[in-house]
């Protein structure tokens, strides 16, 4: 029997559905309420997350989650089933409706080759925008900003159609989301060199490979019938899990010479190890471009930071000439939600190549996930963390923030401080130190990282702990010596910045003490949690937050947190008197 809260109210929330629907397109989840894993479950494809203190977590219905779900094979009337099913209260009325409303945006325009038998042109480098209806058509051809891309073009028996060059595709598609209407792009695809990508059965290490089932979903998501309106997407998939494999089972199904982008050199290292020990692909066939190596080969790997790099601020991008060294059949965007605002040009005019987005989440602090859905693609696929940690395929995480009081003697000090030294202040509490040795204590048996933000924070843990440091201007080769002496256990603890957050390989990796971080960036926290995520033979993954009280460091934290709450996590909190 539960126990009762003094209301009540605890007890009757357990014998209630756990959402509640609202008029504004808000859902709340109680998640005390039977069966509120499972809603949070069917509700995620379709629904973001905005708020979630203790007791009811906020999520909100948008245009964009909705036309993901369109895209990803949801319909109206299995969205209106989900939230039916779980609605603790009759529906507000005409909420519903909306939905259908938006959703069916997603398909009225179609982006199509010019060469369409719909309708034929003689321009080789030219697409047709064909819209369902006339209305449509009249609302495009009154937007000015499209006005110097779009030209009429005869009707062909449609709504209303625009020509468009090849290289504005891209442009176009996203100027359009902004306008509120998702185009469906139908136009074909470059098919690039050849190239033979097999996976192997026995990888080069001996050990045996098969990709495991939602790997295989995952990439046929993306391939689809390899006809008009597939081969491009974002797939969304916990750290740990083996987005790298999606990757690679996508190369195996094109066969075709391949661009990847990534966020380190150490990421660029580490694609390039799994390419030689999974698949049929020979050294001389996989390059590394990068500030160390700049080779171009069949399948190359580069950093965006590379790509990026120009002399001066207002100069050109010179390894932009990258994107057109090869005839490229397929560009992977590794960690695409980190895809810096400059590759989104190059992206938009990038269009006529396969585009493969692999990320552990869709936010962006910078709020251009309209981008990734019009540039890259719709998100195709996803799996929540909590099904594959049920299934054993990445470890349980135990979440913890530990609140620890700033000294007496910085309480003045932050008090009187500008709102960016406060939290500077409140992230390098001192005892914070002590928190740390004690868990790295307590932890004896674990491979532990410490993560932070603050590098003169980080350079006194490390000398407290006696342990390695790496941070941004760590040189590569010590960085890969470091990480290595850590994979084979010969150091046990590591301290490191923000360049841990991105694409590096610890699978012992099992405890993670966060001391410091970004603000209130729930990106940086689901990169940080899943360092620790690979399986451990059952064993459970730590994750600590360290966090000063009654600071403004406690709402940054929360927010953080808004993404672990998303995936199911739960956060339990102690209080520490050091």
């Amino acid at each position: 029997m539960s126990k009762k809260s003094p209301d009540g109210a605890g007890q009757r929330s357990g014998l209630l559905k756990p959402l509640i629907v609202q008029s504004d397109r808000t859902l709340l989840l109680d998640v005390h309420a039977a069966g509120a894993g499972e809603a949070r479950a069917a509700i995620m494809p379709f629904a973001e997350l905005e708020k979630s203190p203790e007791h009811i977590h906020t999520y909100r219905i948008t245009p964009l989650s909705l036309w993901n779900a369109a895209s990803a094979g949801f319909s109206p009337v299995d969205i209106t089933a989900a939230i039916s099913a779980h609605s603790r209260y009759e529906i507000p009325s005409g909420v519903l409706e909306s939905f259908a409303d938006t959703m069916s945006r997603y398909g009225k325009i179609r982006m199509v080759s010019a060469d369409t038998p719909v309708c034929k042109t003689a321009a080789a480098d030219t697409l047709l925008l064909l819209c369902k209806d006339e209305a449509i058509a009249r609302e495009i051809a009154a937007v000015v900003s499209l006005g110097k891309y779009l030209k009429p073009a005869k009707t062909c028996g449609v709504g209303g159609a625009f020509s468009l060059r090849l290289i504005d595709r891209g442009t176009v598609k996203r100027e359009l989301i902004r306008l509120g209407w998702p185009v469906q792009d139908e136009a074909p695809f470059v098919q690039g060199e050849d190239l033979a990508v097999g996976l192997r059965q026995t990888s080069r290490s001996g050990r045996p490979f098969a990709p495991r089932d939602y790997q295989v979903d995952a990439a046929a998501s993306v391939y689809g019938d390899g006809g008009p309106g597939t081969g491009y997407g974002v797939i969304v998939l916990p750290c740990g899990s083996g987005k790298t494999v999606v990757g690679m089972a996508v190369m195996s199904l094109l066969k075709t010479n391949t661009l990847i982008l990534t966020t380190n050199v150490a990421a660029v290292h580490q694609w390039i190890e799994e390419l030689l020990d999974k698949t049929d692909l020979e050294p001389e066939n996989i390059a590394e471009y990068t500030g160390d190596s700049k080779s171009v080969a069949p399948v190359t790997i580069a950093t965006y930071q590379i790509i990026t790099w120009r002399p001066n601020r207002g100069g050109d991008f010179p390894h932009f000439r990258l994107f057109r060294e090869r005839a490229w059949g397929l560009i992977i965007y590794d960690e695409v939600h980190l895809l810096p605002a400059p590759v989104f040009r190059v992206t938009a005019e990038l269009q006529a190549v396969r585009r493969l987005g692999l990320t552990a989440t869709l936010i962006r602090e910078d709020g251009a996930e309209d981008a990734v859905f019009s540039l890259v693609g719709p998100k195709r696929y996803d799996v929540p963390w909590k099904d594959l940690e049920g299934k054993g395929w990445i470890a349980e995480a135990v979440c913890t923030e530990i609140r620890l009081d700033l000294p007496e003697d910085l309480k003045i000090p932050y008090a009187v401080a500008s709102p960016r030294e406060k939290y500077r202040i409140a992230s390098e509490n001192p005892l914070k130190e002590d928190a740390a040795r004690q868990l790295v204590e307590n932890h004896g048996e674990d491979q532990i990282l410490v993560i932070g933000q603050y590098i003169s924070q980080l350079e006194s843990l490390a000398r407290l702990l006696k342990a390695p440091l790496i941070t941004g201007k760590t040189a590569n080769p010590e960085r890969e010596r470091i990480y290595g002496a850590f994979k084979k256990g010969e150091v046990r603890v590591i301290v490191v910045s923000r360049v841990a957050n991105f694409a590096i390989d610890l699978p012992d990796a099992s405890c993670a003490i966060q001391v410091s971080g970004s603000f209130g960036s729930r990106q940086e926290e689901a990169q940080r949690l899943g360092r620790i995520l690979r399986p451990k033979g059952g064993k459970n993954a730590w994750f600590y937050t360290l966090v000063s009280h009654y600071t403004v460091e406690e709402d940054f934290a929360a927010n953080r947190q808004k993404f672990l709450a998303e995936q199911g996590y739960k956060y339990s909190i102690q209080h520490w008197v050091i």
